[in-house]
Parts: C-alpha cells; sequence; structure tokens
C-alpha cells in the first residue's frame, strides 16, 4: 500500500469525504476549462447550461431520453435515432472510448457501429470522460462526434432534464455553442417529425450479403436497418437481399423464401408507398414468412389496417419488460421508439403477442393462422439483452417449412447471378 493510500485511510470519516469531493470537483474543473460554453434549450421550456465536447455548431432536433447503461457506440449509430438529441442518464458517459467504424466481421458487416456514421443531431450527457480506457477503442467520444460533426453537450443536469422531458413529453430542442443565447432564435427550432426520415437513412440501391451457409434467401426492407439485425439473419443461415423502403416488394416477394421489415426513425405514417405495398404483398402471398421489427411492426399493422399513435416520450432503454402473451413470460428488452400501434385497431385476423409491461404499450402483434409476426422491442439488441433472440429461431422455422411447400409448388427463386453483381453494403 502506497505512503497516500495509508495517510488517506487514517483520515476522519469527514475529511476523506471532503476530500473525495474536493478531487471529484478539481476533476470535473479540469476535464471542462479547455472546452467552449454550451446551452441546451428546450422550445417553450427550461434553457441548460454546460460545456461543448463535440463538432462546433449549433443543432435542431427532438430532444429523447434513453436509461441505457452501456452501448452508446451502437445507440449513437442506430438510424432509428436520425435527427434526435439523445440525453443519456447514466451520468459517466465516454469512459471506454468508441471502437472502429470500419472493423467488420466474418459476414462484411459493421462489427461494433450499428450503421456507418452518426445518426443521432446531439447527445447531451452530465459527465463526458476526456480520457477513455478499453482494448477495443480507437479515439475518445470527443474525437469522434467532432470528426462526425455531431454537436455534444456535457455537464448538464440530466436529472432535472429528463424530468422534465417524463412530465412534458419529447421536446423540440437546441445546442447552441457560445458565450450567451439568444432566446429570439426559438424560432429557428425544426422537428425531425414533420419529414420523412426514412427516406434519409434507407440504402439508395439494393445490397446483398450472401451467408456462408446460407439455406434461405430473406428480402429486408431497410427503413433503416442495424447491423446486428442483418448479422442475426446472415448468421442463422440466410442470404438477404436488402431493398429501399419503398422498394415495390410485391412484385418480387414470391422469389424469396421471407420478406422482413426492419427498424427506421420517425413516424410510420410518412411511409404510406411501404404500407401500400405491403398490404398487396400479404394479400398476394398468403403462405410467406413476414417479420418485422420496431418501425417494421408499426408499418406492417398500418398495411393491415391498424392505427398509430405518438408516445408521450416513447421507450428506449436495454430494461423494458415486455410479456409474452401466448405463454405468460416476462422478457427483458431492448427498445428505442416513440410510436406504438393501437392493439384496439388491430385487424381481427391479428392478435397482440406481447405488451409493454410498464406502460402496457403494445409491443407486438401474430397473425392467427398465416406466418407473420412483428415486434415493437429489439430481438437482436446491441446493445442489450438477448432474452428474446430466440423470435429469430421462430421466423427461421416459418422458412424452413415455406420452403420445403413452395418447393412443391415452384421451383425458380431469385437468379444467383443477379445477387451476385448487387453490391455488398449499404449503399449511402
Amino acid at each position: 500500500m502506497s505512503l497516500f493510500a495509508r495517510n488517506f485511510l487514517s483520515l476522519p470519516k469527514q475529511t476523506k469525504f471532503a476530500s473525495v469531493r474536493f478531487f471529484a470537483k478539481s476533476a470535473a474543473v479540469s476535464s471542462t476549462k479547455s472546452l467552449d460554453r454550451a446551452t441546451l434549450t428546450i422550445r417553450d421550456g427550461p434553457i441548460f447550461n454546460g460545456y461543448s465536447f463535440g463538432a462546433d455548431k449549433n443543432i435542431s432536433g427532438e430532444a429523447v431520453f434513453t436509461t441505457s447503461l452501456v452501448g452508446y457506440p451502437e445507440s449513437m449509430t442506430d438510424p432509428s435515432y436520425k435527427g434526435q438529441i439523445i440525453v443519456f442518464t447514466q451520468p459517466l458517459i465516454g469512459n471506454y472510448g468508441v471502437p472502429s467504424g470500419t472493423a467488420r466481421d466474418e459476414f462484411g458487416l459493421l462489427k461494433y457501429f450499428e450503421s456507418p456514421h452518426i445518426q443521432c443531431i446531439g447527445i447531451a450527457v452530465s459527465d463526458a470522460a476526456m480520457q477513455y480506457s478499453h482494448w477495443t477503442a480507437v479515439e475518445s467520444l470527443s474525437q469522434w462526434c467532432k470528426r462526425e460533426g455531431v454537436a455534444a453537450i456535457t455537464g448538464v443536469d440530466t436529472r432535472a432534464l429528463v424530468t422534465y422531458l417524463r412530465e412534458q413529453g419529447s421536446s423540440l430542442a437546441k445546442i447552441s455553442v457560445g458565450e450567451t443565447y439568444d432566446a429570439d432564435e426559438d424560432a429557428a427550432f425544426e422537428d425531425p417529425g414533420s419529414v420523412n426520415l426514412v427516406h434519409k437513412v434507407t440504402t439508395k440501391a439494393p445490397f446483398h450479403i450472401p451467408s456462408p451457409n446460407g439455406q434461405f434467401h430473406v428480402a429486408v426492407l431497410d427503413c433503416g436497418v442495424k447491423e446486428n439485425i442483418l448479422r442475426s439473419l446472415v448468421s442463422r443461415g440466410a442470404s438477404v437481399t436488402v431493398l429501399p423502403y419503398d422498394y415495390p416488394i410485391q412484385n418480387i416477394a414470391d422469389k424469396f423464401d421471407g420478406v422482413f421489415i426492419s427498424n427506421g426513425p420517425g413516424d410510420p405514417t410518412h411511409c404510406a408507398s411501404t404500407v401500400a405495398n405491403l398490404k398487396v404483398t400479404m394479400e398476394n402471398n398468403k403462405d410467406l414468412p413476414i417479420f418485422g421489427i420496431c418501425l417494421g411492426h408499426q408499418l406492417l399493422a398500418l398495411a393491415s389496417g391498424a392505427k398509430t399513435v405518438k408516445l408521450k416520450y416513447g421507450n428506449r432503454a436495454h430494461n423494458i419488460p415486455a410479456l409474452d402473451l401466448t405463454t405468460g413470460k416476462c422478457h427483458i428488452t431492448s427498445q428505442n421508439h416513440g410510436y406504438a400501434v393501437d392493439a384496439a385497431t388491430l385487424h381481427p385476423d391479428f392478435k397482440e403477442y406481447f405488451i409493454n409491461l410498464n406502460d402496457q404499450s403494445n409491443e407486438g402483434m401474430i397473425h392467427k393462422t398465416r406466418p407473420i409476426f412483428s415486434t415493437q422491442f429489439h430481438p437482436e439488441a446491441k446493445g442489450g439483452p438477448l432474452d428474446s433472440s430466440y423470435l429469430f429461431d421462430k421466423y427461421f422455422e416459418l422458412l424452413q417449412t415455406y420452403k420445403q411447400e413452395s418447393n412443391i409448388r415452384k421451383s425458380y427463386k431469385v437468379d444467383d447471378l443477379l445477387v451476385d453483381i448487387l453490391p455488398k453494403e449499404r449503399v449511402m
């Protein structure tokens, strides 16, 4: 034991606490004294002062909060956060740095990120770690935000901020860098929910990811698909052809073993063309397995005649309990959404599959007779628990049944030569 440690342990309890507070305060001051001042302003609401540790730019978006303890690289690269300012309730963010954004796995998918770039427009934290330590890290959170052009503010009282968002609901906000803030600029607040965010994050052209032991071929409608969703399909034995969100899937659906609708950002009603395409696809392919996650769940529900609603502050966390109504089992799930399906409007052919045990909102639906189901939460997680990853196995069982039966009826599928010429990663 060092001399300092022995002397510190010999101090009276009150002196020890005072010393800890002094060093903590000194560390906080030294970590921010070189940073520019910044403010986070809620439209028609409070102003929070802090320091900028990201890009030197003023931004506007929807302020939402996540209670996830870890996984900030995955959250920030999740396309579902497009146009939003993420408020982290976890006080310390950035202590394990940021891993490589170019490293890829055996399937050619991004190893650590959920998309090639940061998707949120800004972040707000209580205490940003300027130094980091982790074997996968290649840069700090601050360096990453600056390089990606993303605003970031630290020193914010996130407890008060999240309390406001819980009581008032997700709100439009701005991060402004500089010594002073002009309240007259409130009129410049932009609402990302007023535009079609899916159009901004979807692949601009089809691409194909082969599976080394591919038994199946799945068409994925990319509404902002996460890398780990693609990995969850490919690693189980499905080659995937990823299509833009508004691709007329009804014209080629019967050439695949199944259709998958991904997660994505914003209001599902902006994706009217996708809803129309899915409606025709379901009408023309009675036995085709279809699986939707997050926004994909909402679009599938709209295509079947249900309605969606905007939640007060959404569900964004890695620890949300969802009850499986078919088994009575509860699963801890990873979630990121601001809209939900109104269960009271489900088509009679569908029934509720899961419900949220926190707010009783709908978390999934399943067709009573056909191989169609969807979940509001993320079974693939990344980050978060894998309690519900078995749903991918359930989907593959449906693919197997469909393939066996379809091979009896027809022998044509998507031409291997056609998919071979497609790009092997998303087209930005």
